[in-house]
């Protein structure tokens, strides 16, 4: 492949070209593929042992001055500076991708089985709500607009809850990960696994151009600390003992220190 995007068929009238690809794709690519292959990994070995279960992944790459950060789940990582914070991944929730979740289930409704409705409302309708005006959204949809409530739209929402209550087919409370391949609904035969996308949304950080410090760090942690403490929180935790004396034994020193 020409990676340069330059004319590859001169003689063609229409002026073949091909795409113009950067090394930054095909890292990001590879990460990908990568993410893909792990969770038919873990699906084989599952299956194989008559196991269930999954997990989410959040990963970082240095490569050629880029950070690449990749996440699939609700884990994040911050680049913690003297007088910046700077988010390097964003957590993926039912709420967060509702439009891509939405929309799976508009082109193939025989996933949700005739128990869920995919439209979102802002609460659980009951049955006095028929017939009545109730706000509304779709998978093409934003803002929110008004429908009359049929029969369909009483069962259980795609996804119920807000915040860190949300749940995707009142299960799951991510929408990307890897595994769960045998995960269904309580008390149905609907798979969870179309939903759950393992592809991870990748961010590239441009290293040598931040000119970075000793001080700069970047954490990765879990939604077991995102749950209770803000990004400024823990940047202002990370400042605290950072800067301090390098004999520190809490100061992360290198990769081969026995002690850590």
């Amino acid at each position: 492949m020409h990676l340069s995007g330059h004319c590859v068929c001169t003689s063609d009238p229409q002026f073949v070209e091909e795409k113009g690809i950067r090394a930054e794709d095909l890292v990001i690519g590879a990460l990908e593929s990568a993410f893909q292959e792990c969770d038919e990994v873990i699906g084989r070995e599952l299956e194989a042992s008559g196991q269930v279960g999954g997990c989410t992944a959040l990963v970082a790459v240095s490569l050629q001055g880029k950070l690449y950060v990749a996440n699939a789940g609700d884990s994040r990582a911050i680049l913690v500076r003297k007088d910046e914070v700077r988010p390097l991944s964003s957590e993926f929730t039912p709420e967060t991708e509702r439009q891509r979740i939405q929309q799976l289930a508009f082109v193939y409704p025989e996933l949700l089985a005739g128990e869920f409705t995919r439209l979102e409302f802002p609460r659980r309708l009951k049955g006095d709500d028929l017939g009545q005006k109730v706000l509304f959204r779709d998978h093409h949809m934003r803002g929110w607009s008004y429908k009359c409530v049929e029969k369909s739209d009483l069962k259980y929402p795609l996804i119920h809850g807000q915040g860190r209550q949300a749940r995707l087919l009142g299960t799951l409370a991510v929408s990307r990960g890897l595994g769960d391949h045998q995960l269904r609904v309580l008390d149905t035969n609907i798979q969870l696994k179309p939903f759950l996308l393992s592809v991870p949304q990748v961010t590239v950080l441009d290293v040598d151009q931040l000119e970075l410090q000793e001080e700069d760090v970047v954490v990765m942690a879990t939604d077991g600390l995102w749950d209770v403490l803000s990004n400024e929180q823990v940047a202002q935790l990370v400042r605290s003992f950072l800067p301090g004396n390098r004999e520190d034994p809490h100061r992360y020193c290198s990769f081969s220190d026995t002690r850590k």
